[in-house]
């Protein structure tokens, strides 16, 4: 048995609750209970004590990568629970992001003071609990897994999105800080930067559903090459279940839905889902 909740999102079906642009997602399994990462703020801690969701007895927190508004709510996190294992790439909390969508501006987290013994930093891909694998270096290893030269394409909202290196100089950011999360058939995408179909090339687990975001905005790639990406979904993965929102455009949303059908399910604030 599998649950999963979500605590913030950029959309919401229920008035009561906080939005933002952010993703948070409760996971309970029968041997852990895992905060899929922090959205932007403390929305996911108003949202949970709205929903009455106990976030004291999470034992695990995962942050798929550094933007802000996948870890900005870490510091209100701990200040709620004080055991919680935080499972991070070291690139994550030491790059320093930045998106050129309108004026430049900063995208990094600012990260709270946490304990060495609660930090899990995430150099290669690894089983760091009974049942949790984590996914590193996501093109690599999509490579390595599909033995192909190349990787598929990432998405094209990349194009904005920097890093700043040493000297200071704004360079394309290549997510070698994205992480994946594989829990019980559950392959956790975080904002799909490196791509979908490249996460779950590079998952050696059978995949029974993908949640998260995809990182496909609306006006980026032409529904031209949505059709064929959900064609090419519905085709390799025909017994996969997606869910998305956060940063998947409404109009992405309905192109892929076309292709997909029910195999394609959206998400929002308070949603649950029992497997």
């Amino acid at each position: 048995m599998m649950k999963w909740t979500i605590l913030s999102d950029n959309r919401s079906s229920d008035s009561r609750l906080y939005t933002e642009h952010g993703l948070s997602i409760l996971l309970e399994t029968e041997r852990h209970k895992i905060l899929l990462d922090t959205g932007a703020s403390d929305v996911l801690i108003r949202n949970a004590g709205l929903l009455g969701v106990n976030l004291s007895d999470v034992d695990y927190v995962f942050i798929s990568h550094g933007h802000s508004d996948h870890a900005g709510g870490l510091r209100y996190f701990l200040e709620h629970n004080q055991k919680a294992q935080i499972i991070v790439s070291p690139d994550a909390m030491t790059g320093k992001f930045f998106s050129k969508r309108g004026n430049l501006h900063s995208i990094t987290t600012e990260w709270p003071q946490i304990d060495d013994d609660r930090l899990i930093l995430i150099n290669q891909t690894c089983e760091i609990a009974e049942g949790i694998h984590v996914i590193a270096h996501i093109l690599r290893q999509a490579k390595r897994q599909s033995r192909l030269p190349q990787t598929h394409p990432m998405p094209k909202g990349n194009q904005n999105l920097y890093v700043q290196d040493a000297d200071g100089n704004y360079i394309h950011d290549d997510f070698r800080h994205e992480l994946a999360l594989y829990v019980d058939g559950l392959l956790f995408t975080g904002c799909a930067h490196s791509g979908l179909e490249n996460i779950l090339a590079a998952c050696p687990y059978p995949v029974n559903f993908v949640v998260g975001g995809f990182h496909l905005l609306d006006g980026q790639e032409s529904e031209e090459e949505l059709q064929e990406l959900a064609e090419r979904l519905k085709e390799q993965y025909p017994t996969t279940r997606f869910y998305t929102s956060h940063c998947t455009g409404d109009h992405v949303f309905e192109v892929m839905k076309g292709v997909m059908g029910e195999q394609l399910q959206s998400f929002s604030c308070g949603y649950a889902n029992l497997l």
